[in-house]
Parts: C-alpha cells; structure tokens; sequence
C-alpha cells in the first residue's frame, strides 16, 4: 500500500522501500523509564517512553538525529511492540509514552488493539501530522503531547524542509484540544493535552505568535511547556544563527509572554537542561 500517513504523502510502498519518513517498518531504537519529561508525564516512575525510528520532519537542529535520519533502531513487528508495553508497565511506568510515532501510527494502533496498557498512552509529536491519521489512533490515545515548533513558513521550511509545517500543525493541536483533561489526585495527567515549544535562538518572535495561537485553542488549564534545551548539534555551516545556546534574555521573552497571557500550568526549563547529557544511548 502506498503510504500517505503523513503530510509528506510520498506515496512509498512501505513493504518495499523506506518513505520520506526514512524506515520501512515499524523500528525502535530504545525504550525506558524516562525521568525528564513533564512532571505530570514522568510523574513518580518514569514514562515509560518508546523511541520509534525515522521521521517526516528533516530538522537540521535534531537532538535525535541519528534516529531521525534512521540510522539507529531495529525493525519489530506489532506483535513484538506489544510485548514492550507490557514490560514497561510490568517495569512500574507512569504511562506509555509513543515518541516521534506519526509515520508508523498504523502499526502502533495495531500494537495497542492487541495489548491496551491500563496505564495512560501518550502520543509524543512533532506536530506534523494528519487529522485523519489521528483519528485512527485516537480510540488508543489518552494524553495528546505534540510540539508546536515554528509559525513562519520560512522558518519552517528553513529549518524543517516542510514550509507547511504550521498548518498542519495547527489543525493537528485543534483537533487534540478536544480531549478532556483530567489528572489523578496526586498530579499525573491521566486525559488531555500538552503543547511543547523549543524556543531557539533568534526566533522569539516567532514564538510569541505561536503563543497568540496556543492561547485563543488551548482549553482552560491545559498545559503548555516552554523548552530552553537546544543544543548545537550537527554541522551548520548553512545556519551560523543556531550554532550557538539560546541566551537567557531570549527565553525570558517568550517565559515572560506567555505569563502574560496567563498559561497554566506553565512548565518551563532551566539552563541546565540544555547539553547532551539528556539525549539517550540508543541500545536497543
């Protein structure tokens, strides 16, 4: 079947050759209790986070990217998928958390309709995505965790190699908004939604559109987490302006805005966060 998953629609026979996307199958390069995501995510345990192989976005500034570009991770089937849910949560995981999954949301939907985890499944986008690709999975997900990372066309096609990145994204965020939020009694986000924004350096003005968007979509009380972790990574010779941190008055900007605007909860980063000892040893 010629794959269509995502906005790229490259139309690739999946069972032939890899997609825009990088992978064949459904690959997995690492899963684990993962302790630094969002308290309500990683909560008392960990997340239990599966990191899913290759990508539609070609962000130059990756963190992940040899998983992005597909040269980590191993090629399972749903069956095998399964059986790492239940080991997570035999291993005490707050939640499934499912990242980078929209090109192989089909195989995880699968995944989930043989083994559903009587904890909470998390869907860890990158926003690109298809509302009718959601919807499939929708049945299977209880927490919507989607990045919102650029508003400008320019940027995005600059930085991702997709110029219609927002628009996309944007439906995307509207058609999560939907779910209900809930939380248990000791703050674990059981239903609902948080957006992530990485703000990066020399776009914060960019950011505080993307935060005039969040605010008029965003229900009441939905969360939304600022991130201050980029990293150089990679060779930029072709973008000098992200070779270097993001400065403490930039992030503040955007910190600064989006209090303004009354987001809460809001979860932001320290400079601590940012460095590569955050990125996870891909061992699977």
């Amino acid at each position: 079947m010629n794959c269509t998953l995502c906005p790229v629609g490259c139309g690739a026979d999946r069972s032939i050759r890899a997609g825009a996307c990088g992978v064949k199958g459904l690959t997995v390069a690492k899963y684990y209790l993962h302790p630094f995501e969002e308290p309500p995510i990683s909560h008392k345990n960990g997340s239990g986070t599966v990191f899913f192989g290759g990508c539609s976005l070609k962000c130059v500034f990756c963190q992940n990217y040899e998983l992005s570009r597909a040269e980590r991770g191993r090629e399972i089937t749903p069956e095998e998928l399964a059986d790492i849910f239940r080991k997570l949560e035999e291993m005490g995981a707050d939640n499934i958390n499912l990242v980078t999954p929209d090109h192989v949301s089909d195989d995880i939907a699968t995944a989930l309709s043989l083994y559903k985890p009587h904890i909470p499944v998390v869907y860890n986008s990158g926003g690109y995505c298809k509302v009718e690709a959601l919807e499939r999975i929708a049945p299977y997900i209880d927490v919507w965790l989607p990045d919102v990372k650029f508003y400008s066309p320019a940027l995005s096609e600059r930085y991702t190699g997709r110029k219609d990145y927002f628009s996309y994204a944007s439906e995307a965020v509207r058609y999560m908004a939907k779910k209900p939020l809930v939380r248990s009694n000791d703050g674990k986000l059981l239903s609902g939604l948080i957006v992530r924004h990485l703000v990066m350096p020399s776009c914060t003005s960019d950011s505080l559109k993307i935060l005039d968007f969040l605010k008029e979509t965003l229900p009441e009380g939905a969360p939304l987490s600022l991130m201050r972790q980029y990293t150089p990574m990679g060779e930029f010779a072709k973008y000098p302006e992200l070779r270097r941190t993001l400065t403490a008055q930039e992030y503040g900007r955007v910190v600064d805005y989006a209090l303004a605007l009354g987001f809460a909860p809001l979860y932001t980063q320290e400079k601590e966060s940012v460095g590569k000892a955050y990125i996870p040893d891909w061992d699977f």
